[in-house]
């Protein structure tokens, strides 16, 4: 079971930010921005383009949804979408609240935020997700 199945499935704790039945949307611990948020499949899958065409197109209408609770709760232009990181064996899209593109450069110094402040912005979106 990956890192990201444990969270999806409660073992490990995470902020979340919205999960229906097929994905799980949570705050990256290592944020390049406030509100940088991680969509993964529920289903274990190490490689995006390994999904299946409707579970694919699923994950990005899910994350699209996120995608409009960010862009309400953090103040961006946009919402830039990555999908980046071998870290992980475990298929997910990076969602990055933008007002230049610098904001979603990954080789940049992250930002370091308590806990009590990621978990304040996660139910903020979470608040906002439709």
């Amino acid at each position: 079971m990956t890192l990201f199945s444990k969270i999806a499935a409660g073992e490990i704790p995470s902020c979340k930010v919205a999960e229906d039945d097929k994905h799980f949307a949570f705050l990256d611990i290592n944020p390049v921005a406030k509100g940088h948020t991680l969509v993964i499949p529920k289903r274990e899958i190490d490689y995006i383009f390994d999904l299946s065409d409707q579970e694919l197109a699923d994950l990005h209408v899910f994350a699209k949804r996120v995608a409009k609770a960010i862009q309400k709760t953090i103040p961006c232009r946009k919402v830039g979408v990555t999908v980046i990181g071998l870290e992980v064996p475990h298929a997910h899209i990076h969602l990055v609240p933008m007002n230049q593109e610098s904001d979603i450069y990954f080789n940049k110094e992250h930002l370091k935020l308590a806990p009590e402040e990621l978990q304040a912005i996660a139910d903020q979106i979470a608040a906002n997700f439709e």
